[in-house]
Formats: C-alpha cells, structure tokens, sequence
C-alpha cells in the first residue's frame, strides 16, 4: 500500500516526501512542475536512498490522475498541489479558483471511485482571516482575505462536507503558518519562481546578491517594532507533522484540523537579525508600504497538535535562518545548474 503526495515534488511537499521514505512508506508523486523541477526527484532519491514512484500530471487531468489511481494500491494521500501565490491569486482568481478547486474536487471523485478515503490536507494559517486576534486556535471562525485563501477555506469545505456525506472517511486539514528552512544537506530547499512572494527566500537572494535590498512591507503595524509578526516554521518540522497525521488518519475515521507552526511569534526585523547573526551576512533593507490584506500578528495556538498527535516543532529561529541559507548559497539559481 502506497501513499499518493499530490504536490510532492514542491518545497513542502518533497521535505515531506524524504521523510515517508525515511519511515518506510512507499510513496507515489503526482506533481506537473508548475512550481517545482524535476532535478528534485533526483534529489530525494539521493537524499532517501530510495526513489519515488513519480507521475507528471495536473490532477485536474482526471483521465491521467485515474491511470495513476489504476496503477498502484494507495492507501491513502497528501494532498499539496495547487497554485499558491497570493499576489498572483488577485490578479487571476479564475486560474486559482480552476486548478485548486476542480483538482481538488477530480482528486476527492476519485478517491471515492478507488475507495482511498484517508487524506492529509495542506491548508494554510490564512484561512483564519483578518478578524481574529492571535493566538490562533483550530475552533476560530473562518475568512479569507483573498483567491489563494479563499481556495483552502473551500478545500477544507469540500472534505468537512465529504464527510458529513461519508463517515468512513478520516481527514486532517494542516493549517501552516510560515515554512522557512531547508534540508539540512542544502541539496533540496524553497526555489520559487520569479519574485519571491514569502519573506526568507527573499532575504536568501538578496544575501546571495540576486537582489539588492529586502522590502519590508510595513513599518507601522503594532507590533514591538512596527514590522509584522509571524510565526514561523521549519519546514523539515512541518514535514514530520505530516506524517504524525498521517498516522493519525490511518488509524481513524473523523475528522480534524490542526494548526503547524512554533506558537512564537517573529517580528521581520527580528528573523533580519537573525538572519545576520546565524551567517554572518548582512542583509540591507528598506521600509515600504503595507501590502492590502497583510495583518500585524500571526501566530499559532500549537496545542490541539502536541497534544493529539504528539508533535511539536523543535528546529529555533536560527537553526531556520542558517538551513535557508545553507540551501540559497549552494544553489544561487535554485535548481538551475
């Protein structure tokens, strides 16, 4: 029995994969590039000692998603794929709306058809909106502030209804806050494409000399120093989350939303600073202007987690900067030899 990772070969989703192997599953990626590279397959067999059974295939595709549901015996999936840029989101909330919702909904079809009932679902912090007060607890209201948003709150929506329809299902809705960090080998980390949209990879390129200067997007929120707080996370952290949900999910029905992240919330100067003093590297910046829908504080209530699951984050702020930049200067142009 195999796991299907929708998403698997992204940055999330390939940290995530290295430690299923690592454990002893078998595991099946379905992943059509369009925010990763193939050299990542490469990576994770390097970095596992085993290789992943790999489809290329947009899971809106269903004839193609079928074929794959066809060839293996799944027992369950992790789902990540999906367009995941806010900014691009407003910009084209059609394109969003398509491939995250319509993935999502061929991929639960199918689901059904083969009788895989158990999933792990990447949401997102941002489903809790603009009107909660942190820390953020699983029970709070949802909103979203914008496309990218809005698709997870629907996502987690689609698998609550699924299974009010189906109690044999079980599901885990993963609400990350802000994944940071890489590999400890440096060999597989966050290459996004174009500007980046999230801060590290931002900081990681202008260290490397890709860009000049870090835009800080807000200096007048209240907050200690006026910059924005969020609570970040090492992505290998978040991985293992997955997979103590997982194990979760396989051995139950129901269903449950937990939030990932530290429960300690970093200013941007603050993670600059660490930045700094973990490389050594002086990273310049300048103060812009807020970003429409960015709130001051972010932070998790990570107890619902620890204490049902038995997780909680062990990598500090600084194991997170010097991970990131671990990876950023072995790989100047990310993937790209």
């Amino acid at each position: 029995m195999a796991i299907l990772v929708t998403g698997g070969a992204g940055y999330i989703g390939s940290h995530t994969v290295i430690e299923l192997l690592k454990a002893d599953y078998d595991v099946v990626i379905v992943d059509d590039f369009s925010n990763s590279k193939p050299t990542v397959i490469d990576r994770i067999e390097e970095l596992a000692g085993k290789r992943p059974d790999f489809h290329e295939v947009n899971i809106t595709n269903k004839d193609a998603l079928k074929e794959v549901f066809e060839a293996h015996e799944l027992e369950a999936v992790i789902h990540f794929a999906g367009y995941k840029a806010v900014g691009e989101s407003v910009a084209q909330p059609l394109k969003y709306y398509h491939n995250n919702l319509q993935g999502t909904i061929v991929l639960m079809e199918l689901m059904n058809e083969f009788n895989v009932k158990k999933i792990v679902f990447s949401s997102s912090a941002t489903v809790y909106g603009m009107n909660n007060k942190a820390p953020f607890t699983e029970d709070m209201p949802l909103s979203t502030t914008n496309p990218y948003g809005t698709t997870k709150m629907f996502i987690e929506q689609f698998i609550q209804d699924q299974y009010v329809a189906d109690e044999t299902w079980s599901a885990a809705l993963l609400r990350y806050f802000n994944p940071i960090g890489a590999h400890e080998s440096g060999r597989i980390g966050e290459d996004p494409n174009d500007i980046p949209n999230n801060l590290m990879p931002y900081i990681t390129q202008v260290a490397v000399g890709k860009r000049d200067a870090l835009s800080v997007f807000g200096s007048d929120y209240d907050t200690p120093d006026g910059t924005g707080v969020r609570d970040y996370i090492h992505v290998v952290d978040l991985a293992k989350g997955h997979i103590k949900a997982l194990e979760k999910v396989l051995e139950t029905t129901g269903l449950e939303a937990y939030n990932l992240g530290t429960g300690v919330g970093y200013s941007v100067l603050d993670v600059v600073t660490a930045f700094e003093k973990a490389n050594g590297v002086e990273i310049p910046y300048e103060l812009v202007n807020r970003r429409p829908g960015d709130i001051g504080t972010s932070f998790a209530d990570v107890s619902k987690a620890k204490n049902t699951l038995g997780w909680e984050a062990t990598f500090s702020i600084e194991d997170m900067c010097r991970d990131s930049w671990n990876w950023q200067k072995s790989n100047p142009n990310g993937y790209e030899a």
